[in-house]
């Protein structure tokens, strides 16, 4: 059987390839013939073009030149000067308006200078003499007496517009025969181009015309460029040359364009003209009938030989068909009974049509053993009531997947999942495709990486520090509660924030971090250690002040997939280290700078002192009746009657003066900047009228005086301790002279001297502003 359809399939291939040669034998025939009779009538059709071309152009020379004759004939007449002038031009150039495309007829004397024209312009504008045509070669030919008869001379701008003209000439003589001048007519090239211009022979096509010579006298369509050049010598022009006519291919010697010419010499003139198409034009319309006629060929011994083939292939095909379907069905068999899953196929009455191997572990019977069998025979009557509800949805077409938990025949409990998969065939169900697969160990993954997640959760949730998690995009993934308060946001409404909206830790002068340490984790892939920042609640815009951490998370292959900070609220501890450092540098009680703060000033403002040129003054003071007070009213109103004398003090002093408390009811004052000593006696009065002033205590008001010692640098101390010392000591001789007054150190073993003393304590004295 074999043989035989091998026999025939060859035979069918090689008629097949006969017949489509046969066709395609015949278009070629038929598409050559086509090309030959196009051939034929395009050379035709060309010469009769050229033809009447060459008798419309004849014509018009044979007319101008008929009126150039007649112009002579009237030079010639011995009375034509003394004619009126309007009379000598009506009967020089009456003829010469009948003329198409011819432009001025010109009377050029023996001298080359116009004598008449037919249109008055014979003279140049700008001077109004006579124009010279000396120069042209009509005129040239003439005046040597090289030719006689007609002359059509070489083409040229006309000196009269500007446009190119092909001159035709006669020579003029006098009554004795001796030159006179010339009469030259011209033929616009314009004229000659609209005559051309009537024909379409396609594109790369034209007309030409030529002087004998092989002077290009007008290329149509190709404008004025080529006018003048001469082609003598190429191929064509000797072709031109040669007869008075005829039809030829050749390429043109100027853009290399292959064409057919078909040429004429202009009768009685020496002037070549040709219609020239290029063959691609000519061809084009062939090309377009051989190509759908060669098209038409070819699809038809194509179908042909491809209609052997497909019978052919066919035959092939179900041979090798049935072998992959053998192939296909021993192939799935194997895979099937590989799966580690149940695969079964039952059919509309709930019986085994298929099941692979794995039912044999599971179910201890064979797939041919479960082949037949009914589906409840199977599960037993508990399980199948359980399973019954989706065998019944998936025979009415309803896909169905769940999960459930099944023993085996060993008595083990697996937790599978189960897929009922309709079998349809025209919008019909013929059965059921089962699959369950066991997912036990799955699940026991599962159940232990919520256990693992769940610890982990509370975890954070227990530490007292923020932990803040993002994605690779640095979206919020989670927040744990001392986050949520730091942030203000709720973790489930932060979820999937960029982290700048929700967490923005700033420098402590308010401006955003560049790149925080989280934004950097992500971005460099390394840990980032504790930055200090603030942080600015959500709503409440209370201020904390935090140490961020940052670490990446990646997975097993490195890359980054995402980012943990690690925020430590350290608000409490920065204030009571600002709080201890004010407290190492101001007095507890009245805020003013202590003797440790009064010292760093004292070294600064003596070190100004030496390079101004300045005076420095230390003044010790303490109160008068403070321990009166102290032991009557106690120490409460003592120590608010030490802060009002505090504020008092400072706010009679400048700026740049420092006021320190040196203890108990003891100040010191160290005043920078004195232009000389004798503004001390304007300082103590100031001083003094600080407790001009009664005090409001509680229990009523007070008045309390001071006693105060002043000592100057450089005159009484090169240090703070000498300076202290001596104003200590003016003070305790203020106090011993009375109280209420101001001394100030004179020197060693000498009695300060007095600077002020109150004396009205209900009219101070305003002093002096210091």
């Amino acid at each position: 059987m074999q043989s035989v359809r091998q026999f025939f399939s060859h035979r069918l291939v090689w008629l097949a390839l006969v017949v489509s040669l046969g066709i395609g034998a015949l278009f070629a025939r038929a598409i050559w013939t086509i090309r030959s009779d196009e051939w034929n009538y395009a050379t035709q059709t060309n010469a009769n073009l050229a033809s009447a071309l060459e008798h419309n152009l004849s014509w018009t020379l044979r007319t101008l030149d008929d009126t150039l004759r007649g112009v002579v004939t009237e030079l010639e007449r011995a009375d034509l000067d003394r004619l009126a002038p309007a009379l000598r031009k009506r009967l020089l150039f009456d003829t010469t308006l009948r003329v198409p495309g011819v432009g001025s007829v010109l009377v050029i004397d023996a001298q080359g200078l116009v004598r008449y024209d037919s249109e008055g312009r014979g003279t140049d504008t700008a001077s109004g003499a006579p124009r010279s045509f000396a120069d042209r070669d009509y005129f040239k030919a003439f005046a040597a007496g090289q030719h006689d008869g007609v002359f059509i001379g070489t083409p040229v701008p006309s000196r009269l517009t500007g446009l190119y003209i092909l001159p035709v000439a006669h020579a003029w003589k006098t009554p004795d025969g001796a030159f006179a001048g010339v009469v030259v007519g011209a033929i616009q090239l314009g004229y000659l181009k609209e005559l051309f211009g009537t024909l379409d022979l396609g594109p790369n096509s034209g007309v030409n015309l030529f002087h004998a010579d092989g002077t290009v006298i007008v290329r149509f369509p190709y404008g004025d460029a080529d006018v003048g050049t001469s082609l003598s010598g190429s191929e064509n022009m000797r072709q031109f040359q040669s007869a008075p006519e005829g039809v030829t291919m050749g390429r043109a010697s100027i853009d290399g364009v292959e064409r057919l010419y078909a040429w004429r010499h202009v009768s009685g003139y020496p002037l070549i003209l040709n219609v020239a198409q290029s063959t691609d034009a000519l061809r084009a319309q062939w090309y377009r009938n051989a190509l759908v006629l060669g098209g038409f060929a070819l699809f038809l011994m194509v179908a042909s030989v491809g209609l052997a083939g497909l019978f052919v292939r066919e035959l092939v095909r179900r041979q090798q068909a049935d072998a992959q379907l053998r192939d296909a069905e021993r192939d799935l068999r194997t895979i099937l009974h590989s799966l580690p899953s149940l695969v079964s196929y039952w059919d509309m009455g709930l019986r085994n049509r298929y099941a692979n191997s794995a039912y044999l572990d599971w179910f201890g019977h064979t797939p041919e053993q479960l082949r037949g069998m009914h589906i409840r025979d199977l599960l037993g009557p508990e399980q199948f009531a359980i399973s019954e509800p989706f065998l019944r949805h998936a025979l009415m077409g309803e896909r169905q997947i769940f999960e459930r938990t099944y023993p085996d025949r060993k008595g083990r409990l697996r937790h599978v999942i189960v897929s009922y998969v309709p079998d349809r065939e025209a919008n019909e169900v013929r059965g059921v495709f089962v699959q369950v697969t066991d997912i036990t160990d799955r699940k026991r993954m599962e159940d232990e990486l919520f256990e693992e997640k769940e610890l982990v959760r509370l975890t954070l949730q227990s530490i007292g520090d923020a932990v803040v998690c993002v994605d690779e995009r640095g979206h919020i993934t989670y927040l744990n509660p001392v986050a949520e308060r730091l942030t203000g946001w709720q973790g489930f409404d932060a979820a999937d924030r960029p982290v700048d909206e929700v967490l923005q830790v700033r420098q402590p002068d308010g401006s955003v971090l560049a790149a925080g340490p989280l934004r950097r984790a992500l971005e460099e892939g390394v840990s980032v250690e504790p930055t200090r920042g603030i942080v600015l609640g959500r709503e409440d815009s209370v201020r904390y002040v935090v140490e961020e951490s940052a670490s990446p998370i990646l997975d097993r292959h490195g890359h980054i997939k995402g980012a943990v900070a690690v925020l430590r609220d350290v608000t409490d501890a920065v204030a009571m280290a600002e709080r201890m450092e004010h407290l190492a540098q101001y007095d507890a009680l009245t805020d003013l700078p202590n003797r440790v703060l009064l010292q760093d000033r004292a070294r600064q403002a003596m070190a100004q002192a030496r390079r101004d040129g300045k005076t420095l003054a230390v003044v010790y003071l303490d109160l008068d009746g403070f321990k009166a007070v102290n032991d009557t009213r106690g120490h409460e109103v003592g120590d608010q009657l030490l802060v009002q004398f505090a504020r008092r003090l400072a706010a009679a002093v400048r700026q740049s003066d420092t006021v320190c408390r040196q203890g108990g009811d003891e100040f010191v004052l160290l005043l920078p900047g004195l232009e000389s000593a004798e503004l001390l006696g304007a300082v103590a009065a100031k001083l003094l009228a600080v407790c001009d002033e009664l005090f409001e205590l509680p229990g009523g008001t007070v008045r309390v005086g001071l006693s105060a010692g002043v000592s100057l640098f450089p005159q009484h101390g090169q240090t703070l301790d000498e300076l202290s010392r001596h104003a200590d000591a003016a003070m305790y001789a203020a106090k011993q002279a009375g109280r209420q007054q101001v001394r100030v150190y004179v020197g060693e073993g000498q009695s300060p001297a007095l600077l002020a003393q109150a004396q009205n304590r209900n009219e101070p004295d305003p002093g002096v502003m210091i």
